[in-house]
């Protein structure tokens, strides 16, 4: 599944906190800024380029993509899709807060420190190890959009996330076999959505892209053959040129095929075969 297509539930005491409520984890911290922080422009340029690439993320996210210092490449970006004429606040932390409030995104939301200010733009980053890897620009009385607002923001994989902030969301992470997480970009399972009924089934998206493939786990047959390249196998034999992958989400291991077609998962009860997804699986 390709990401953003999930909707994030986040929890309701989370929320409160980011609002200003509670005696909860502080919306915005103060401390040791990270070791290198962005001095760069913060009224950087947008641009938003019709493709799914690192490439269009950096371009339409402007200061916020640049400010960020992940380990992979970069996951989120967003532009200046602006506040309503009633939405402005009259703090930069205002600012911060409506951005959580008008686009619901998946990050953690609490934790946040001023990296970066100018006259009428204030950089708030989250910082994991003294690396940015969540970068929200807030900027003031911007045309038609009086007080404090949040202009561009971005963010790297999930997996570059506290863990116990990436364990709560709709997403598994997988290591390698060496136990490091991988990109949730490369490689995630997810449950199926609940609304359409196929909680039972998961859902592996392996890849980005033109190269991406998502393969499904449909013990139950919830989901309709048709959508499926074949059926789903609880007790198959592992094919003789199946290699590996080092991919690893708990006692569960990703074995593959050249052709791809099928990913086959070694479990402590055997081999379990999951069929590719046929392209637009998704219910409404």
């Amino acid at each position: 599944m390709r990401r953003g297509l999930v909707a994030v539930t986040v929890l309701a005491a989370v929320t409160a906190v980011a609002c200003g409520g509670g005696s909860g984890p502080q919306v915005v911290v103060g401390g040791t800024p990270p070791p290198t922080p962005y001095s760069g422009p913060l009224d950087v340029p947008t641009r938003m380029l019709d493709e799914d690439t690192p490439q269009a993320l950096r371009a339409v996210s402007g200061a916020a993509g640049r400010a960020l210092e992940c380990d992979g490449e970069i996951y989120h970006g967003g532009g200046p899709d602006g506040w309503s004429r009633r939405d402005g606040g009259d703090t930069p932390e205002d600012g911060l807060r409506l951005y959580f409030d008008l686009f619901d995104p998946e990050v953690p939301r609490h934790g946040y420190r001023v990296e970066h200010r100018t006259a009428d733009r204030v950089l708030y980053s989250f910082d994991v190890a003294g690396r940015t890897k969540v970068a929200v620009v807030v900027a003031r009385d911007q045309e038609e959009r009086p007080g404090w607002g949040p202009e561009t923001d971005a963010s790297c994989d999930p997996a570059e996330l506290p863990a116990d902030f990436a364990n709560s969301q709709w997403y598994e992470i997988w290591t390698d076999e060496k136990g490091a997480r991988q990109p949730v970009a490369q490689i995630h399972t997810s449950a199926g959505a609940e609304h359409c009924g196929w909680q039972s089934a998961r859902f592996l998206a392996l890849g980005r892209g033109a190269d991406g493939r998502t393969y499904v786990r449909d013990p139950e047959g919830v989901l309709e053959p048709g959508m499926l390249t074949a059926p789903y196998d609880g007790d198959a034999r592992m094919p003789a040129d199946a290699h590996d992958t080092g991919y690893r989400h708990e006692d569960w291991q990703l074995w593959l095929t050249d052709d791809r077609a099928t990913a086959y998962v070694r479990t402590p009860d055997g081999v379990e075969a999951w069929p590719s997804a046929k392209d637009g699986v998704g219910c409404m």
